[in-house]
């Protein structure tokens, strides 16, 4: 008869296990999503550095590039140079462009492990396992 039916103390010590339990999932989940910011957070800023570096020297060298060309043509045909360099520029940045947009498709969606532990979770749940 005892078997049959739970005591106080065995009920609250369901419900204590349980919420052990929920806080510990959710304990890991922030701890997942807190590592996966910090990771994020270091590869932006090294896409930033990466960029800004890129970015600098390019215009430097374009800008000397440039200066010394339409210097060489200045008597001759100063204006046709000006504009081939601009032409060829924008093609270059078309396919910078171009090139930068497969890159960003490439990458990994952020927080991807922990949207995907939290969709198992609620799999779990949903299938009563």
């Amino acid at each position: 008869m005892d078997s049959n039916n739970p005591t106080p103390g065995g009920i609250l010590d369901s419900v204590r296990s349980l919420a052990e339990g929920l806080f510990a999932a959710v304990q890991d989940r922030i701890a997942l999503a807190s590592l996966e910011f910090e990771e994020e957070s270091h590869r932006q800023i090294r896409i930033l550095a990466w960029i800004s570096a890129l970015v600098f020297t390019g215009t430097m060298s374009l800008s000397f590039a440039t200066f010394t060309v339409v210097y060489l043509f200045w008597e001759s045909a100063r204006l046709a140079v000006l504009g081939a360099l601009a032409l060829l520029y924008l093609a270059a940045f078309l396919g910078l462009a171009l090139a930068f947009r497969r890159f960003l498709a490439r990458q990994k969606r952020p927080f991807d492990a922990t949207l995907q532990a939290l969709g198992a979770d609620r799999q779990c749940i949903r299938d009563g396992n």
